[in-house]
């Protein structure tokens, strides 16, 4: 027996043990039916497999964030990002892999990709930036503050110039997709490219201060370096395992269940897939908002954002490819180029909110809306004429804060980024 008592090195802490052992039951049934080659109904196996990616992802998301212990700066938020979507990487790449044997599933990979990109854009940013006002006005109004003293607006650093800039190029190179009617190979490399100097621009970003960390993240880094760094590679790999091994039969239950439950396959791919592997960032992002981190929640989601539209897109052709596809390019029918359309242009307008670094809570409430209009335009007249009002509302955004748009284009092409300001620290808030 290790000696707990006499070595508190070997200690882990006891709430973060009782939510990895949760974690792990939670996840067991799926890893039983998978050994067994279980598959006894559609819709127990999107529970089973499903639980399984949610609880896995939990995992990963709390191991990512300790992470950045140990990687300090931009870099650590672009990586962070990356990790914590990884079940959204692993259902989506399944769907591209087997549209090379089986055309049908090329609309769920492009379903998978586009819902989970707008759900993140219309409910994960504008949640992440009303929590933080909410949280910011109480506390304002403890000190006294009435009217016009309290905050309405979430202020960006200008390190998030970057991102804003980088984002701002691939939501314009998006627009490429739709127009060929295809993801073609080249392109995708030229998306991966763009992710690979993402994440080098990222790392060149001086570090803004000493991070801070909330929930099972806390525990984590409270261990001995040593301690904390086994813990954090034991939790990556053991939750990647577990998604890996789901993602499969979580994928392919999704679209067994349509058909038993009589509901669209294609919604239940671009929106239920989405929101269990989402689930645990948005829930770590509003963790940060509560401790009045606002900045640092919605930096991780503006990066996932970009990882989705560049390592995520550009990696769709590949698996396509090594699947059995016939070409280098991997086929859009006339729905899937209204989605990339409608998820380019919802894009567009979220640069434009916050190529000023602010987003003000009227911008929030305004992206919530437009999200939910989706679910009730259902044609394809009804999905251009929403993606014409996304960039009907980015033009006037971008004539609004015209001076802002040349500085956030010229951040990733920067030799140099200066050091972070007093004011760039958190937190951020405009009142």
């Amino acid at each position: 027996m290790l000696p707990v008592a006499a070595d508190r090195e070997f200690i882990v802490p006891a709430p973060l043990l009782r939510r990895i052992l949760l974690c792990l039951a939670i996840a067991a049934p799926a890893m039983v039916f998978r050994v067994l080659g279980l598959a006894p109904h559609p819709v127990l196996d999107l529970v089973i497999f499903g639980a399984a990616v949610v609880a896995a992802s939990f995992m990963l998301a709390w191991a990512a964030e300790a992470a950045q212990k140990d990687i300090s700066g931009a870099l650590a938020i672009a990586i962070l990002a990356l990790i914590a979507v990884l079940p959204e990487y692993a259902v989506d790449l399944y769907y591209a892999f087997r549209s090379g044997s089986d055309p049908a599933y090329a609309q769920f990979a492009a379903a998978n990709m586009t819902g989970s990109n707008r759900l993140l854009l219309g409910f994960g940013w504008p949640l992440v930036v009303v929590v933080a006002l909410i949280v910011a006005r109480r506390a304002a109004s403890a000190r006294g503050a009435t009217g016009t003293g309290l905050p309405r607006a979430l202020q960006l650093p200008k390190s998030s110039r970057l991102d804003i800039g980088v984002l701002a190029i691939v939501a314009v190179l998006a627009f490429a997709i739709p127009l060929m009617q295809t993801i073609a190979m080249w392109f995708g490399l030229v998306l991966i490219l763009i992710f690979i100097a993402y994440l080098w621009r990222a790392s060149k970003v001086p570090d803004s201060g000493e991070d801070e960390f909330v929930g099972m993240a806390a525990h984590i880094v409270e261990l001995p370096e040593r301690r904390r760094r086994i813990l954090v590679v034991s939790m990556f790999v053991v939750s990647a395992a577990i998604i890996l091994a789901s993602a499969e039969p979580f994928a392919e239950a999704l679209v067994e269940s349509g058909s038993a439950l009589g509901i669209d396959s294609y919604f239940l791919v671009q929106w239920l897939a989405p929101l269990a592997s989402e689930a645990p960032e948005f829930i770590i992002a509003v963790l940060f908002a509560l401790r009045g981190m606002g900045t640092a929640a919605i930096g991780t989601l503006i990066a996932s954002k970009i990882n989705q539209w560049t390592l995520l897109v550009g990696s769709l052709p590949i698996a396509h490819y090594f699947g059995g596809g016939g070409g280098l390019d991997l086929a859009l029918d006339p729905r899937q180029v209204e989605e990339f359309v409608l998820t380019a242009s919802q894009t567009v307008m979220g640069v434009a909110i916050i190529i000023a670094l602010r987003f003000h809570r009227w911008s929030a409430l305004a992206l919530v809306a437009l999200f939910a209009v989706q679910f009730v335009v259902t044609d394809t007249s009804g999905r251009y004429v929403l993606s014409a009002v996304h960039l009907g509302i980015a033009a006037v955004l971008f004539w609004v804060h015209r001076r802002d748009i040349l500085p956030a284009l010229a951040a990733p092409f920067r030799r140099s980024l200066p050091e972070p300001a007093d004011d760039d620290r958190e937190p951020q808030l405009v009142r």
